[in-house]
């Protein structure tokens, strides 16, 4: 079986991928995650459906943040992102997380658009991410207002230079580049210019 995927409703958590194996059992729980038993596969599974936003800037840049991640002893290029709510549909939380890691507050839900959902780990996760997509205006980036302390910054890069970020190395974490990397293929193939500078 090749599963071809398609986006998700931006208001309904995405399903469970493997409903069908068993047994089922509890191995760890904490309050962000379980590791469960699955047949004879370990998962990790958020307590809480994920998101990622893809933020386009005016069509030319891309808004991403600069995030502290003790673990990995840096300060890499992310997209925004983060955990739903209790009760949140993965719309709502993106305009939450969005909010708090940008400072760009957008009112209206409709903006952010379903993506095609991804996987971050296969043989550990057995949900795909979400993805939305929304469009932001100079103004909106321009009069951002104050963000989470775990972001060290946020950023509004051109296309061109995603691109060379990718390439180089300086944007290394999965999600953020098979997101980006599928928006800005995508990009080309409908006839657009990838190296356009931003006017």
């Amino acid at each position: 079986m090749t599963r071809k995927v398609s986006p998700y409703s931006p208001d309904t958590p995405p399903p469970l991928l493997c409903p069908e194996l068993s047994p089922v059992s509890l191995s760890h729980e904490n309050p962000w995650f379980k590791v469960v038993l699955r047949g004879s596969y370990y998962s990790i599974e958020y307590e809480r459906p994920q998101v990622v936003i893809l933020p386009v800037l005016e069509g030319h840049s891309i808004v991403m943040v600069r995030v502290d991640r003790p673990l990995i002893h840096d300060h890499p290029l992310e997209l925004p992102a983060g955990d739903s709510k209790d009760g949140e549909t993965p719309r709502m939380a993106a305009m939450r997380e969005f909010a708090e890691e940008t400072g760009i507050h957008i009112k209206d839900p409709l903006r952010f658009v379903a993506e095609l959902p991804i996987s971050e780990m296969p043989g550990r996760f057995p949900v795909l991410l979400s993805v939305l997509r929304v469009n932001v205006t100079k103004s909106e980036f321009d009069s951002r207002s104050r963000y989470d302390n775990e972001i060290a910054s946020v950023k509004a890069i051109p296309f061109i230079e995603v691109a060379r970020k990718l390439v180089s190395g300086e944007i290394y974490l999965s999600s953020p580049a098979a997101i980006i990397s599928r928006f800005l293929l995508k990009t080309c193939l409908d006839g657009s210019m990838l190296g356009k500078e931003p006017r």
